[in-house]
Formats: structure tokens, sequence, C-alpha cells
């Protein structure tokens, strides 16, 4: 009786009781922001950019913007076709974009030149496309068969034909040495050098995760150790706060950047002007990358270099010195194996023995020899 009392009660507080299956517009406002607050400013900057030429594309092609209902995979199709380059018969290449629509879209500077766009950055916005109709409850038109099934021989046809993935020149020993080498100009050099260090030593780090550091995040532990404290990144959103270590020449360079820049709160690294003046405001991403392509640029290294050569690096490195893969991973936080399995088999496989037989069986015929001999 109590409960059925307790029922009337809160029943008479609900003025209109929700559908079970349906949400509010509210709701979806609510569920939307979240999803925007939990997404990290890199990606929404991507996301805003394909949703860009996703727009623009479809008005030139279709006479349509986004649409405010799901889109067929037809048209997802379409997308594939006009952006992706296919080998012919007399070993060219075509994709479908009309000339006029190419030139529209980099007129519009949704688009940076004319052609083909990369295997990456077609599978990039359709993922976006993906993302835009997961947000809005929507079927996707890139999870069906058709699409899927197309986007994944497109692959197979352009590495038969030699095209490659493109990746970013990982940043192993030597290179790392001679980037660290042109850090000789004053407080910028003492800056990059810090920089350079911790993102590399310090397991990998993203730039996102680099420039969101601060002056009270790091704190030393002993006259050779330093730890510093991550926060929410891509693949940890949990706000456990994380401590990792930085040693030997990383630890150093941390304390001369902080014995040159001294501050009590505030970005860890910060911007340096003419004159060696240090500002209060802290690097963006971009500038890291900057950073690591003018190190690079300045040492006269050849290459594709970004602030991932270093993460790529720092795993390539720990594979080529035999680090177990679990520890490598505890640093560099990845979630997932495959992902970092090709760069550490490249480094652990530079000294294998394996990659060595020919070497070390003349080097014992060798030895064999001058041993009979004597």
């Amino acid at each position: 009786m109590n409960v059925m009392n307790k029922t009337i009660e809160l029943k008479m507080v609900v003025d209109a009781p929700l559908e079970l299956n349906q949400l509010t517009d509210s709701a979806q406002q609510a569920a939307k922001a979240f999803i925007a607050a939990g997404t990290a400013a890199n990606t929404v900057r991507s996301y805003r950019s394909a949703l860009a030429y996703w727009s623009a594309w479809l008005q030139l092609r279709y006479g349509r913007a986004l649409p405010d209902s799901p889109l067929p995979d037809t048209v997802a199709v379409q997308f594939i076709v006009d952006h992706l380059a296919r080998p012919l018969d007399d070993g060219g290449w075509a994709h479908l974009l009309p000339p006029p629509i190419d030139a529209a879209l980099v007129a519009a500077k949704v688009k940076s030149k004319t052609g083909a766009l990369a295997f990456n950055t077609v599978s990039h916005r359709l993922a976006v496309l993906s993302k835009w109709h997961q947000v809005n409850q929507w079927p996707s038109p890139t999870e069906s068969s058709t699409v899927r099934t197309l986007l994944r021989e497109a692959r197979k046809a352009q590495s038969r034909q030699g095209v490659q993935v493109r990746k970013k020149t990982a940043a192993v020993l030597e290179p790392l040495q001679e980037l660290l080498a042109t850090c000789s100009d004053g407080v910028r050099g003492i800056r990059d050098r810090a920089l350079l260090l911790l993102t590399w030593s310090g397991g990998g780090r993203r730039r996102s995760e680099v420039v969101k550091l601060t002056v009270n995040d790091v704190r030393p532990l002993d006259g050779d150790t330093w730890l510093y404290t991550l926060g929410a990144t891509k693949t940890d959103t949990s706000g456990v706060r994380r401590e990792k270590p930085l040693r030997g020449p990383a630890a150093q360079a941390l304390t001369a950047w902080l014995a040159a820049a001294p501050a009590s709160c505030g970005p860890l690294f910060r911007r340096v002007y003419k004159g060696g003046k240090i500002g209060d405001q802290g690097l963006s991403a971009d500038q890291v990358a900057r950073i690591v392509q003018r190190r690079a640029k300045l040492a006269g290294l050849e290459g594709d270099w970004a602030a991932h050569s270093l993460r790529s690096g720092f795993v390539t490195e720990a594979g080529r010195q035999g680090v177990p893969l679990g520890e490598v991973m505890a640093m560099t936080e990845h979630r997932s194996v495959g992902t970092v399995m090709g760069y550490f088999q490249a480094g652990s496989l530079l000294d294998s023995r394996a990659s060595q037989l020919l070497t070390n069986a003349t080097a014992a015929a060798e030895r064999a020899d001058e041993s009979g001999q004597s």
C-alpha cells in the first residue's frame, strides 16, 4: 500500500512522461554536448574540416548541403570513386571527380590542390561522415557491405600498383641526436631540447599531450629523475592522473629549461619571441610539429618529419634495443597491440640475428679459414 502511494505521488510530479524508445530534443542536445566536450580539440578541428568538405562536395555534386536525414550508401560509393585514383589498363590513373568541381573545391579552400586524395584522407572523411550519422542516431552509409567491400578492394588495388600508406619518418636514436645537436640557439634551443627529449624519452608523447602539460605537472624525484603527470589523453579518458618518469638527459634538459624559464604556474612549454623573450602563452600542437620540422631541416635530415616522428621513433628504438613490448606500451599508453607492433617489430628486426644470417655465416666461415691456416 505504501509503495502504491509513492507511485501516485511521483506521477503527480511528472507533467509529461517520456517515451522509452525516444529522446527529447533537450536530451539529444545534452548528449551531443557531452560528445563534443569529450572529444580532443585536434579531433574536433579535423571533424569540422572534413564536414566542411562533405558539405561543399554535396552542394557541387548533388546540389544540396548536409541534409537533416541519413545519406544513402550510394553517396558514400560516389565519394570513393570521385576521390580515389584507380589504375587503368594503359598504366595511368583516373578518378571520377569532374575537373570543374575539383577546381571549385580548391577555390572554396576546402581542398588544397586538384587531383585524387590519399587513401587515408578518404578513409578519414568517411569515418567523420559515420560519426556525424552516429551523433544524429542515424544508420551510417559507410557501414553497408557495398561501401566496405569497395574501400577494401580499392586499398588492395592501390597497393598492388605500389601506392603506399604514407607514414612519418621515425626519429630513432641517431636522427634524434642530430635534432638535439641543432638546439644550441640560446633560450629557444634550451626549450626545444627539453621538449624533444620529454616527448621522446617520456614515452613518445603525442603533441596534444605535451602542450597540455603545466609547470605543476612536473616534479623532481632526485638529481637525475623527474616525474611528469598525464591527465586525460586520446586513449585514456578515465580522469585518473598517471605519473611517467624522465631520466638522464631528458631530466637534465627539463631542469635547464625550468631554470631558464622559471614559473610557478601555467604551461610547461611556452612561446619564445625575438631576442629570447619568453612569453606566458603555451605552445600549440601545430607549433610542436613545426619545431620538429624546423630542427630536422637544420640538421639536414631527409624524410617526412612531424611530431609523430618522436612517438614512432621511441617505439622503434625500444624494439631495436629489445625492450619488452609491455614496458613500451606502459609508457606510450597504446591500447592496441596492432597499432604499436608495426613500429616495434621494425626496430627489433634491425638487430635480429634472422636479418644477418648470411653475414653471420660468412663471418663464421672466415673464422674457420683463419683457424685452419694457423
